[in-house]
């Protein structure tokens, strides 16, 4: 387990905030870009209206959209207030996905290795789900705009967490949570593509193979975690459907996307899976 005293706590806390910022920024880029085809990494970011580049010093976090008050320097132009929002949630949740990490009593890092090699199987275990954080931050935005889950994100996604998280596994020789990894990504995919056959039109691929990566996510933690991730996914969107179809602002053939709910769903499982799952099995006398 990583080691926690107070003041390392509070500075990792603002450490962990700052690069949350950081990637939000980087996310309101992927957002806007990746749906278009266009590169995320050039040209460098310009007002649309004026095209004029972003100067470096109205590039800041959160702290530019106040500074400008919410308008380009150049031609006055309204900026979205989803950029500064965009920035301020993912250093949010960049902090409660450490916090619940290093905190938590389940918490997978909460285990008995030594020295170096705990803290290096804790440092990757919270790298692979910080990763997946700002993902599912840009593919939730992506499918509510869309309605899709660009290949460009999710294929790489699909690599990337898997091999950080085998590499966790190494390094605390626990091939076992690899292995049920594998079976939930099976598993949980298995489930999305039968239902995408089965209601043509009702779930895309592109659910069928988030699915894949939220299974290896979640299983990987455990069997709890992905029993109530998988559930929260359907329990949290059929809740959202109801009151839009309640409230008349849908109807009820209209498409909504699933991807945020799938989203949602494993971030539930991934929080708070162990003990949910734990309290559930205790109602049923198994515990």
């Amino acid at each position: 387990m990583i080691p926690i005293a107070p003041f390392p706590l509070a500075g990792s806390a603002a450490l962990v905030c700052a690069f949350g910022l950081a990637i939000g920024s980087f996310l309101n880029v992927v957002v806007h870009r990746v749906p278009a085809g266009m590169s995320v990494v050039s040209p460098a970011s310009a007002c649309p209206v004026c095209g004029h580049a972003i100067r470096g010093r109205d590039n800041v976090p959160v702290l530019s959209w106040f500074t400008l008050r919410g308008r380009c320097r150049d031609c006055g132009t309204a900026i979205s207030s989803r950029y500064p929002l965009v920035e301020a949630a993912t250093a949010l949740l960049f902090l409660l996905v450490g916090a619940v990490f290093v905190l938590a009593p389940w918490s997978p890092l909460r285990t008995s290795l030594p020295g170096v090699q705990g803290v290096a199987h804790g440092a990757t275990v919270l790298a692979a789900y910080l990763f997946l954080m700002a993902v599912s931050v840009a593919l939730a935005l992506i499918d509510i705009d869309t309605h899709t889950l660009p290949n460009r994100i999710v294929l790489p996604t699909s690599v990337v967490l898997p091999v950080f998280l085998t590499l966790a596994a190494t390094l605390a020789d626990d091939w076992g949570a690899v292995l049920r990894g594998v079976i939930g990504l099976l598993g949980l995919a298995g489930v999305y593509l039968a239902l995408a056959l089965a209601v043509p039109g009702g779930m895309g691929l592109g659910d069928v193979k988030l699915a894949g990566v939220l299974g290896f996510a979640l299983a990987y933690l455990g069997w709890g975690p992905l029993a109530v991730g998988s559930f929260g996914a359907f329990f949290l969107g059929g809740i959202f459907s109801i009151v839009l179809v309640v409230t008349r602002r849908v109807g009820r053939r209209t498409g909504i996307p699933f991807g945020p709910w799938m989203l949602g769903g494993a971030w539930l499982g991934i929080f708070f899976g162990a003990p949910i799952w734990a309290a559930y099995l205790g109602v049923l006398g198994v515990a």
